[in-house]
């Protein structure tokens, strides 16, 4: 599986992303060190700023294939060679109401489009990859013709775009099927999370055949955004056993980068990298990750390297507790933990919240009437 990480074209056009130059040399340096394979970089058409910023990204040297985004126009791809591109991704619509109403064109029209672009490109050894816009809404029959088009003109691969999100897994992998059954080229899909299935939908693909991902950081991208960069490198790992390369242990520290540039927030309970992935409260769960942390942990957060976290809350039990209190020092009686477990759990149904260590601490000074020498 190779991922084409999108989080500065796609991801930018979040309703009120704007990534800075600095940004976005650090993003694309923390993909290249993570292992990503190919980095969507920019749209170098889009006037000079962007252009000069795609330069300075392939001027870094990076391991990654780097690719600048092109409407199926001639202009846009010489706008990309300028820039010093030798991969591009372009793009023309595949469902009718699309290509109808956005462009006021034909089927025939798209046609005719897309080969003239690739004729154009074979004269100058690039890369290419041949995006079909809101594809899973396109008639099959078109867009196997579209695919054995481009094929037969030089494409290097096709990407699969669920542009609306409107795709479930299961019919993600039927249509990655049967457009693998027509095409040797690599197939790329692109998933968007209108209704919370992009990852899945992504992975559907690939069990299908599709070689390449589209992925954002943190899922940014237009309206619920795309596949996330994390679910996808790591479902891929331990979900579907898939061996890969990839050096996660920045990862985290990459989404919290993304998540500041992008004036966002990172949910707590946001899969993979939510701080929640690793903090046990309920007394059942934590006395279990106390035992083996594989009985609640689906992977080692060391992956990321991030931290477990044991914390003392409403459905917190006897194990916790004494665990937080022992490594103090603290070693109490039966009866003392089961005393102190009552007054804890009142105060955390008091404060909606849970109990950092030195509240614990604090409870227990109160509790057992005892005062410790903090400085110690």
């Amino acid at each position: 599986m190779i991922i084409d990480d999108t989080t500065l074209r796609d991801g930018e056009q979040t309703p009120g992303v704007a990534f800075s130059r600095k940004e976005k040399l650090t993003i694309v340096k923390h993909l290249d060190a993570i292992g990503v394979q190919e980095i969507e970089a920019g749209i170098p058409v889009m006037g000079l700023a962007e252009s000069r910023m795609f330069e300075s990204i392939m001027e870094l040297g990076l391991d990654a294939r780097i690719i600048a985004w092109n409407r199926a126009l001639i202009g846009d791809v010489q706008a990309s060679i300028a820039a010093g591109a030798n991969s591009i991704e372009i793009s023309l619509p595949m469902s009718d109401v699309q290509i109808n109403t956005k462009l006021n064109k034909t089927r025939g029209w798209i046609l005719d489009q897309v080969k003239s672009v690739l004729d154009f490109c074979a004269n100058h050894d690039l890369y290419i990859s041949v995006g079909g816009e809101d594809a899973s809404r396109a008639d099959f029959d078109f867009l196997a013709e579209y695919i054995r088009t481009i094929e037969a003109h030089g494409a290097d691969r096709f990407r699969f775009c669920d542009t609306v999100g409107i795709l479930d897994p299961f019919k993600t992998y039927e249509l990655t099927a049967k457009i693998r059954e027509i095409t040797s080229m690599d197939i790329e899909i692109h998933t968007h999370n209108d209704f919370g299935m992009a990852t899945a939908n992504a992975l559907a693909a690939v069990r299908a055949g599709a070689t390449h991902v589209n992925t954002t950081v943190i899922g940014l991208g237009e309206r619920a955004g795309n596949a996330p960069l994390e679910e996808i490198i790591m479902a891929s790992r331990h979900v579907y056993g898939m061996d890969d390369a990839f050096d996660t242990k920045t990862m985290r520290s990459l989404s919290e980068y993304v998540a500041q540039a992008a004036g966002r927030n990172l949910d707590p309970q946001r899969p993979v990298i939510g701080e929640f992935m690793f903090t046990h409260e309920s007394g059942i769960h934590t006395d279990g990750v106390l035992k083996n942390p594989k009985n609640y942990e689906a992977f080692d957060p060391a992956e990321l390297n991030m931290q477990r976290n044991l914390v003392f809350g409403n459905q917190s039990g006897l194990a916790v507790l004494k665990y937080i209190l022992e490594q103090e020092g603290i070693v109490l009686e039966s009866y003392q933990l089961t005393g102190l477990l009552h007054e804890a759990k009142k105060l955390a149904r008091k404060n909606k919240a849970v109990l950092n260590k030195a509240q614990v601490i604090g409870l227990y000074s109160k509790v057992c009437n005892v005062v410790r020498d903090t400085t110690a």
